[in-house]
């Protein structure tokens, strides 16, 4: 089970030990480069490699040359190649992978056990670990690259959106893709302004429970989440708010919370989630289940870091205030 809720909740992932540079502002990687940018180094053209960064491992790493190849070993990140244009570059993802439609087509390289001889036939210039794999799989990485691969880890334990835009950022100085960065950032930023300005409307705030793992295993988000951030955003009260991180429950302590509305984020492996959760025992007194006001949502959207969480923003909106968020 924690094979499978592993592919979208990277976040949750590392909890249990699975655990966004320079887009030529031209066509192509041969056209001359104009738009200033700063890399670490200093100031330099837009889309001029070398490019130094620095990964969630603390270290910097020089990317000699605009990557022509690309792996990616974390759906999140996948996605956020994808939205920066990077479709021809990519040609190996993880098993999880499964958005946009393109990356279903890309070799599959493996998840936490990665396939280390595909990636090595593949050939990439760079490759996008997780956390993980640095953590347990210490020999294959440094294969990797011995091979001449850069090894580049984005943080995978993104807290808040503005993790999020950081990583953006990261992925977007490592491939030369920092103007389609820039862009996808201030959209994320003006949908979320939009959404907030709309909570306003909200006249009683309801208390919310995410469940993002079922029972025996039950599994919410505290604060130092996005998802606490994204209730937040449109008016509602995480009522795990005093907790820290994606954080295990009893069924008793979730009862306990006795949340306005329940949200589940699990129903792409298991079948009718809400109903499940309102027929369970003991839940009958709670506000949620009495007034069946249980729900589940897409749960890419919600819990996977990426240009998609306005999307999953807007439905939690959508599905908590429906009288507000039309």
């Amino acid at each position: 089970m924690v094979k499978r809720f592993t592919k979208s909740i990277s976040l949750l992932a590392l909890l249990l030990l699975l655990t966004f540079s320079a887009l030529t502002g031209c066509g192509t990687s041969d056209e001359p480069k104009k738009e200033e940018t700063k890399t670490e180094q200093g100031d330099a053209k837009q889309g001029a490699f070398p490019v130094t960064i620095k990964d969630s491992t603390g270290k910097d790493i020089t990317i000699e040359k605009k990557p022509e190849k690309i792996v990616s070993l974390l759906p999140s990140i996948t996605e956020n190649l994808f939205a920066l244009g990077l479709d021809k570059e990519i040609v190996g993802v993880s098993d999880y992978d499964n958005y946009p439609e393109a990356a279903t087509k890309k070799e599959k390289v493996g998840s936490q056990d990665m396939n280390l001889e595909k990636i090595l036939a593949l050939k990439p210039d760079v490759a996008f670990l997780q956390e993980y794999h640095v953590q347990n799989h210490a020999n294959a990485v440094k294969q990797l690259e011995d091979a001449g691969i850069t090894v580049v880890v984005p943080d995978g334990t993104q807290a808040s959106f503005e993790d999020a835009y950081d990583v953006m950022q990261l992925l977007a100085k490592a491939t030369g893709k920092e103007k389609e960065a820039d862009k996808i950032i201030a959209d994320m930023k003006e949908k979320v302004a939009a959404i907030k300005e709309q909570a306003k409307n909200v006249k009683e705030k309801k208390k919310v429970y995410v469940e993002v793992s079922p029972a025996p295993d039950i599994f919410t988000t505290g604060k130092n989440t996005f998802m606490n951030e994204m209730i937040e955003m449109i008016g509602a009260e995480n009522v795990a708010a005093n907790l820290d991180g994606w954080v295990k429950l009893s069924e008793e302590e979730a009862v306990k919370f006795n949340p306005d509305v329940i949200i589940t984020t699990y129903g792409y492996y298991v079948d009718k989630p809400a109903e499940q959760v309102l027929n369970r025992k003991g839940w009958a007194e709670v506000n949620a289940v009495k007034n069946k006001q249980v729900f589940d949502v897409d749960s890419d959207s919600t819990t996977r870091p990426g240009p998609r969480l306005v999307d999953g923003v807007e439905e939690l909106a959508k599905t908590i205030y429906p009288d507000v968020f039309k």
